[in-house]
């Protein structure tokens, strides 16, 4: 028996999230449907962490215990050939037996996608967010200095999240412009459910000026999600990297 992680690529236009869910097509779906041929029989997938429907992945990981019957070098392809094409699998590896994908890790980093043009284009709107109004960079990048390090982030997650522990620790948000192309990287230990959706509007909202940065430290301090910003749509979303 032997422990495997496999590091997923998927355009989630396509899925209702990653978690398996009866009648919805999602990752952990096709991911599975596609190990059970391979392997000969049923097999569940443990993911880092769940993305929503229309969220996409450049390094999603995800570990699954099985005797395979064929060498670990060439899972990668053979999952490859089996499964739609958006999904893919960019490798596959042998871990240690006490290796978990999400309970195991130390860090992830996310990145959302914003199109800041004037004009709507339809070929890459399901994979950005798309803000017209002027944006103030400069505010924003002060602005985001306020959420690294550890706090409770009650206020920028859903009302809907189920925790009991809302304490996460943000190492540091990278904001980056290059035409008409916004960038938000977000690193942290975890993420709340619709955390940096909801993080990524905010600042969004203090750079065209309808919130200030006095109203989001206090939904950072008083723990108010009606102090802060906009929940940003999924479709700008990606989980960009793992580390444990």
């Amino acid at each position: 028996m032997k422990r495997i992680c496999l590091t997923i690529q998927y355009d989630g236009s396509g899925f209702y999230g990653w978690q398996k869910q009866e009648g919805f097509r999602t990752v952990q779906g096709e991911v599975e449907k596609a190990l059970s041929i391979v392997l000969d029989g049923e097999c569940e997938v443990f993911a880092s962490g769940r993305t929503d429907a229309g969220v996409h992945a450049l390094g999603q990981t995800a570990h699954f215990d099985m005797a395979l019957p064929i060498p670990v070098s060439r899972l990668a392809d053979v999952l490859n050939s089996l499964l739609p094409e958006d999904i893919a699998i960019k490798k596959a590896v042998e871990v240690d037996s006490d290796f978990h994908a999400r309970f195991s890790i130390k860090r992830k980093c996310y990145e959302y996608r914003v199109y800041t043009g004037k004009t709507k284009r339809c070929l890459s709107s399901r994979y950005e967010g798309w803000v017209k109004n002027p944006l103030d960079v400069d505010k924003m990048i002060r602005a985001a200095k306020m959420f690294v390090g550890t706090h409770n982030f009650q206020g920028y997650c859903s009302s809907s999240a189920t925790v009991s522990d809302y304490t996460r620790t943000i190492y540091d948000i990278r904001i980056t412009k290059k035409k008409d192309m916004l960038s938000f990287e977000v690193e942290g230990s975890g993420f709340l459910y619709n955390m940096v959706r909801i993080l990524v509007g905010t600042l969004i909202d203090i750079g065209r000026g309808k919130l200030t940065e006095k109203s989001a430290k206090e939904a950072l301090e008083k723990q108010d999600r009606s102090k802060a910003g906009v929940t940003m749509p999924p479709n700008g979303l990606y989980l960009k990297w793992t580390k444990y």
